[in-house]
């Protein structure tokens, strides 16, 4: 008979050993492991930075980074405690906390008794919007000494240009408590992302934004009233432009949608050259039923519309109590807005220019506006 099929000890199994791997057979075993957690979420980390109890043995890794980081000159290589959320939702069982997986963490959504964070697994945790902000410049970081926002260290570049206001931010710094590290410049330009910070940056906490009310009402309180609203604007450069013209003109107040709109973070901070510290902000969850307040309080709201029904020097309500509405970068106003504003006003402008960028039309506005009422007084 042709070949060996039929022999007697064939072998009936492949040479080639078994492959190496679960195959497939115990793959159950990863359900609900979730991802590598991040150092700051590691209790056991010195980068920690989550909300449940510090452990000693991690608190004692952050005090010697900290006293390592004094002698070398440098930033201390560690987690802000108690800023990021990483307590969990109760479920599964009596006072245990549920595992990574929605189902529980364990095989047949058991609870597993494990504690991390709030994250579902193959999802990315969010930064928190807790998380301190780093301002720079030295414009910035010394008006914001001067305003006396709260700020919780000063990093300066080793070999440092020492101007007055380098003197000044190191001296206001000392009097209010605040810790000055000095770090190298390739170190600050690290922490800030290769930003223009001129040698100095100010670590401050989350911006304190104003209450929507009492915004109006303080500024109800003034002779000439007069608020600007953002619609939509994104860029954080633009919107600290946009306080620091209000700053300048005489607004008592600026107010931001919560979403899908900039908010005041370090670039905002440093674009408004300290102005947001002087000017107050606030954040508002819907800006057509806060536009709808002001006007229900006595204010006049004007959007700014390149195709606007009034030519912005014909603005008689000027010298009245005003809402200036500025929309966004792209679309304009959004037609909700649009239709809640008492009238649209356009800047006058030669045909060959469509628009103007939207920090630049709140500024010629708000001059405008300064102009009419410098007039009438």
């Amino acid at each position: 008979m042709a070949g060996n099929s039929q022999r007697r000890g064939r072998r009936l199994t492949s040479k080639a050993g078994a492959p190496k791997g679960t195959g497939g057979k115990n793959k159950d075993s990863l359900t609900g492991r979730g991802r590598t957690l991040p150092a700051d979420e590691r209790p056991w980390h010195k980068g920690y930075s989550g909300t449940e109890k510090l452990p000693q043995r991690t608190a004692w890794k952050q005090d010697k980074e900290r006293r390592a980081a004094a002698e070398e000159g440098r930033a201390p290589k560690i987690g802000q405690p108690g800023s990021k959320d990483t307590t969990w939702g109760r479920g599964g069982g009596r006072g245990v906390p549920v595992g990574r997986g929605a189902s529980g963490g364990g095989r047949g959504g058991k609870p597993t008794g494990r504690s991390g964070p709030r994250v579902a697994p193959g999802r990315k945790s969010n930064p928190s919007k807790d998380s301190p902000e780093l301002l720079v410049g030295r414009n910035p970081v010394l008006e914001a000494l001067r305003a006396n926002v709260p700020a919780t260290a000063l990093y300066t570049a080793v070999g440092i240009d020492m101007d007055d206001r380098i003197n000044e931010i190191i001296r206001t710094a000392a009097d209010r408590g605040i810790a000055n590290l000095e770090i190298s410049r390739a170190e600050l330009d690290r922490m800030t992302g290769g930003v223009l910070h001129q040698g100095v940056g100010l670590q401050v906490p989350p911006f304190a934004y104003q209450p929507f009310e009492d915004m109006v009402a303080a500024a109800l309180e003034q002779q000439a009233p007069l608020l600007v609203a953002l619609d939509g604007v994104t860029d954080p450069r633009n919107l600290g432009a946009v306080i620091r013209s209000a700053a300048a003109f005489g607004a008592q107040g600026v107010f931001v949608p919560e979403r899908r709109a900039a908010g005041i973070t370090a670039t905002a901070w440093r674009t408004s050259a300290g102005a947001a510290a002087r000017v107050p902000v606030a954040q508002v969850t819907n800006l057509t039923r806060s536009l709808k307040a002001c006007r229900d309080a006595g204010f006049m709201v004007v959007g700014l519309d390149a195709d606007g029904d009034t030519d912005l020097y014909d603005l008689e309500a000027a010298v009245g109590p005003l809402v200036v509405v500025v929309g966004s970068e792209g679309r304009g106003l959004s037609r909700l807005v649009g239709e809640t504003c008492d009238l649209t006003v356009s800047i006058p402008m030669i045909s060959e220019v469509e628009s103007l960028n939207a920090s630049v039309a709140a500024a010629v506005t708000l001059a405008e506006v300064a102009r009419r009422r410098s007039a009438e007084l």
